[in-house]
């Protein structure tokens, strides 16, 4: 994680060199501005005008990927070097995960507002596309680094970061279900449902072998560096997806089948109480490393979808038990969310213009894998 944080840039000197060192950490940004229009759209909230932002929210992330997707194929085309060594960079390697999520993230957004704009027809077809392609990747991402991180990567101690290969499939389960209602009846929907939940519990018992590792580390190690800190907010997206997830499968479910709400309900208020312990305890580490001169970094898009996973989350839940304190909840958390999506977009572009985030190691930040007492 150590390029997350760049300081005195070495400025580029032609459009393909400033991909150089364009990792795949990047998509996070993605992620994080899907999420706000994918989350506001299912508030408990008739306020004029949410569902509009949302989906002008929605197409910047469409915009967004569009551009990312380009600036990253150059990096491949032209920086191959590098893109190896980003796969072989224990630091750095996890984050490929991120490209499936910010996929299925916008394909998931073309389905809830993205219709408004485009059309129920474009935005299906835009969904299964970015819905296949994401999933492929992240079904490849989440064998491909773990089994780099067993043959080729040298780890002294866990990181949260490990948990963006395994939990892209999890993004799958949850927005696969949006395109149950679309697809004929029979084996078509009993397929893809089978497939979400297959991909719900090879994502949720890859979190859970990762997840006491993570605590165990925190415990005996003490905090992490200050600029690593916002990273331990990636927990919460495996338990926030998880329970939106659940909630999806519910609503997708068979008439037949009365008791899926109830099944809902039962996995997800439970993993969700522990998602506002974690949260709380993220936060004041958080506010800890602030204190001890935390600066803006790409880690900070952490604040964003890993939340925004667990506003999705209880807003499912307050749909299916009809109560108004999660609702509230959803909401307190949103207000949560954009704030810190205004934070992170602000200091993203502040450092597109200044340079600082596109510079190379040269420009005074570690080498990716270096200074951050996790590779050898």
């Amino acid at each position: 994680m150590a390029i997350l944080v760049q300081r005195l840039p070495r400025t580029p000197t032609t459009p393909t060199a400033a991909v150089r060192h364009l990792g795949p950490q990047w998509y996070a940004a993605v992620m994080g501005t899907a999420i706000v229009g994918n989350a506001g759209a299912a508030l408990p909230l008739d306020v004029p005008g949410l569902r509009t932002a949302c989906t002008a929210v929605w197409a910047l992330s469409l915009l967004m990927l569009s551009a990312l997707l380009a600036a990253r194929a150059a990096h491949w085309a032209h920086h191959r070097d590098q893109a190896r060594a980003h796969l072989l960079d224990a630091a750095v390697a996890p984050f490929h995960g991120c490209a499936a999520m910010a996929l299925v993230s916008v394909g998931g957004g073309a389905l809830l507002v993205g219709r408004d704009w485009i059309g129920t027809g474009a935005a299906v077809a835009l969904g299964a596309v970015l819905f296949t392609v994401g999933t492929a990747v992240g079904l490849a991402a989440a064998v491909a680094v773990p089994y780099l991180m067993v043959v080729r990567h040298r780890i002294e101690e866990a990181s949260p970061v490990w948990l963006l290969p395994v939990v892209a499939p999890m993004v799958s389960a949850a927005v696969g279900p949006l395109l149950v209602p679309y697809l004929p009846e029979g084996q078509s929907r009993g397929t893809l449902l089978a497939a979400c939940h297959g991909m719900f519990g090879l994502s949720l018992l890859a979190a859970l072998l990762i997840l006491p590792l993570v605590f165990g580390r925190l415990v005996t190690g003490g905090p992490p560096p200050p600029a690593l800190t916002p990273a331990l907010l990636l927990v919460l997206g495996p338990l926030g997806q998880s329970t939106t997830a659940a909630n999806a499968f519910a609503d997708a479910a068979s008439p037949d089948v009365p008791y899926a709400g109830g099944l809902a309900v039962l996995y997800g208020v439970p993993v969700m109480g522990f998602a506002l312990l974690w949260l709380a305890l993220a936060g004041a580490l958080v506010v800890r490393a602030r204190r001890r001169g935390m600066c803006f970094g790409m880690t900070w898009w952490a604040f964003t979808f890993p939340v925004g996973t667990c506003v999705t989350g209880l807003e499912g839940l307050a749909r299916h038990t009809g109560l108004v304190a999660l609702s509230g909840a959803a909401v307190a958390l949103y207000a949560v969310l954009v704030a810190a999506w205004l934070v992170a977009a602000s200091g993203t572009v502040r450092g597109l213009v200044s340079g600082t985030l596109l510079a190379g190691p040269g420009g005074g930040s570690p080498e990716p894998g270096r200074g951050t007492g996790r590779t050898r």
